[in-house]
């Protein structure tokens, strides 16, 4: 199934200026590099407790910590980090640099069957 939404906590380590809704780098998740977009900043964090600092942000910073809702541009194969830790973590790539790295908190999938259906796929169904 091709997921429709990522929930994850990202760490910003080097980035020169401010990431708001709308940024779009690449995740190199395991061996797979998909651009994916913030869709949006759910709450700031602290880096080393994990403990919400501000709800809702406005943008990030480097050294900023957050929870973030991202849209995969393509299909994916990963899984949250407590399910399968090496399907689970991630780097923020932009610009040829790291700019951060990740958890993946949550998957949201779409529903089977609600994509796009093939020519060949519908012949199928009218000879059954």
């Amino acid at each position: 199934m091709k997921a429709a939404g990522i929930t994850a906590q990202v760490i910003i380590l080097n980035h020169p200026g401010q990431i708001s809704p709308g940024y779009a780098p690449v995740l190199d998740c395991h061996m797979a590099h998909i651009a994916c977009k913030f869709a949006e900043l759910k709450e700031k964090t602290d880096h080393l407790s994990g403990k919400q600092l501000e709800d809702g942000s406005k943008f990030l910073k480097s050294g900023d910590a957050a929870i973030i809702d991202m849209v995969p541009g393509n299909l994916m194969c990963i899984k949250s980090f407590s399910d399968y830790p090496p399907l689970g973590h991630f780097a923020v790539c932009d610009v040829r640099q790291t700019v951060g790295v990740g958890v993946i908190k949550a998957v949201n999938q779409k529903a089977a069957g609600a994509g796009k259906v093939t020519k060949s796929a519908q012949k199928a169904q009218k000879a059954k």
